[in-house]
């Protein structure tokens, strides 16, 4: 009945016996004690020298490597082994022996220094120990975090396993219902097409009727207006009254010219004017009403630097200088009247045609909306394709992470960490947000690959790479970022605290470190 309490019974005296330190140099830890035989000459750790033992520790260094010398300060490269009894042990450089500095919790690497040190071991062990329990503590509630989290994730992948084969068979029926009302459409658009089409060569053939009509009553005024002494004839020495119809651009409009107009005829009645004369002339003819249109005023240029009024003065004496009237300036008469052509609306469509337009409507209105069902339906597809195949750590039990964001506010910036997504960093002064990376893959280790996260090809540095990011997952009871630096230049590491990074909890190691 005893044998299970012993452990309990013999603990405390087994420790008491752990605290009792086996006698060696000052400086040698206890896996190396059988190199410093007292009764032996000590042969330095690298095999170089051998020398007397009581060179050992006498504050000159012998050997290359530091090895005679473990409990001084005499070698440079020598280390000095701090038993600290109660905590654990360790190494330190043999040059901070004596340097009234306390390295050792057990104050022995200060036994010559005259410097008083306490023993901290005992309560850096305590320290060590209540951190542990914490740390086992964050682990196992994080852990138990991670099991429900893997459950949860395995629930939505099923969830969403199902929703994808259902949209998958609707939009099978979709697609075939879009074909249908496609199909209807393109029926119901030809009879409305031609309706149109008549619509619209009736109204051109009324508008070409309207503008011939309009152009012979044009050709008559111009007719009355060139025959000057009213005999019902156009003569030569009548159009070459008018100097704007010149065309060889010397402003006069010469008996030949004028002959040119006219054919082989001496002078032309209204019918031969208007097949034949009319249409030539029409575009730089100017009506008599256009003569009583006074001359546009001079633009007031203001002065400039001088340049510019010597160019306007020059222009302005080789006017005067050729003595020559100013044209008379036409209208623009195509343009405008084309451009009217264009802005004038169709008239209404006949009861007829609006009926076979508002079937065709209906129709589109159909065939758009379930067009547009489709996309929405295929987007929908395409994103839980992704989120299915997408690789959320062994158990899924990173999925939650999936579309979440968390930010980070420093001195100067805003980091803001979308997971499998992007990084970015904005100022707190102001300004647009600066691409970190975006995602890439998991970059971690081969032994423990989903331990970071590796974000990539994001704004370029002036004059450098492009910004990248890596994010180290660690065990945290919360999903925090925790942390972000650059340690290279536009190269970011941050860390994010996370259940899903926790491993199986272990007892923690919280034994006294002693050697004997």
């Amino acid at each position: 009945m005893l044998l299970p309490l012993l452990p309990v019974l013999l603990g405390p005296l087994l420790r008491c016996a752990s605290a009792v330190e086996v006698k060696r140099p000052r400086g040698v830890s206890l896996s190396n004690r059988h190199f410093y035989d007292e009764l032996k000459p000590f042969t330095c750790l690298d095999g170089s020298l051998t020398i007397a033992f009581d060179r050992v520790n006498d504050d000159y260094c012998d050997c290359a490597d530091g090895s005679d010398e473990p409990g001084t300060a005499a070698c440079p490269n020598g280390k000095f082994h701090c038993t600290n009894a109660g905590y654990r042990p360790q190494y330190i450089p043999s040059s901070w022996v004596n340097d009234g500095v306390c390295d050792c919790c057990d104050t022995t690497d200060e036994y010559n220094s005259g410097h008083i040190c306490e023993n901290t071991c005992r309560e850096m062990d305590r320290k060590t120990r209540e951190a542990l329990q914490q740390m086992a503590e964050v682990t196992k509630e994080g852990f138990h975090l991670k099991q429900l989290l893997i459950d949860e994730a395995r629930k939505g992948r099923e969830e969403k396993q199902g929703k994808l084969t259902e949209l998958q068979e609707s939009k099978q029926s979709l697609e075939e219902k879009v074909a249908t009302l496609k199909a209807l459409k393109e029926e119901a658009e030809k009879p409305e097409q031609e309706a149109k089409d008549i619509h619209k060569k009736a109204w051109e053939e009324q508008k070409m009727a309207e503008k011939a009509e309009q152009e012979k009553l044009q050709a008559a005024q111009a007719f009355q207006e060139l025959d000057q002494d009213q005999d019902g004839l156009v003569s030569l020495s009548e159009l070459q009254s008018h100097p704007e119809l010149d065309t060889e651009g010397d402003g006069v409009m010469s008996e030949a010219e004028a002959q040119t107009l006219l054919g082989d005829l001496p002078q032309v009645d209204p019918l031969i004017f208007q097949e034949k004369v009319w249409p030539v002339i029409q575009d730089t003819y100017l009506p008599k009403a256009l003569d009583d249109i006074p001359p546009a005023p001079p633009l007031e240029i203001p002065p400039d630097d001088g340049e510019f009024e010597e160019e306007i003065e020059d222009e302005d004496e080789e006017e005067e200088d050729g003595d020559q009237e100013e044209p008379k300036i036409r209208p623009p008469k195509q343009a405008s009247e084309k451009m009217e052509e264009e802005l004038e609306p169709l008239p209404p469509y006949d009861e007829t045609t609006q009926a076979l337009i508002d079937v065709a409507q209906k129709a589109r209105e159909q065939y758009e909306e379930a067009s547009k069902s489709l996309r929405d339906m295929e987007d929908s597809v395409r994103a839980l394709e992704k989120e299915i195949t997408f690789d959320f750590g062994p158990q899924g039990e990173f999925t939650y992470l999936y579309n979440q964001c968390y930010e980070l506010t420093t001195n100067e910036y805003v980091y803001r960490l979308c997971l499998f997504d992007r990084v970015t960093q904005k100022s707190k002064s102001g300004g647009s947000e600066t691409n970190l990376g975006t995602w890439g893959s998991w970059a971690g280790p081969s032994n423990d690959q989903f331990s970071i996260m590796k974000y990539e090809h994001g704004t370029s540095c002036w004059q450098g790479p492009n910004r990248s990011t890596n994010v180290k997952l660690s065990c945290g009871k919360e999903t925090v970022v925790i942390s972000t630096a650059e340690p290279s230049r536009c190269e970011y590491l941050m860390e994010l605290n996370t259940p899903a990074a926790c491993q199986e909890p272990r007892e923690p190691d919280i034994s006294d470190h002693d050697e004997l």
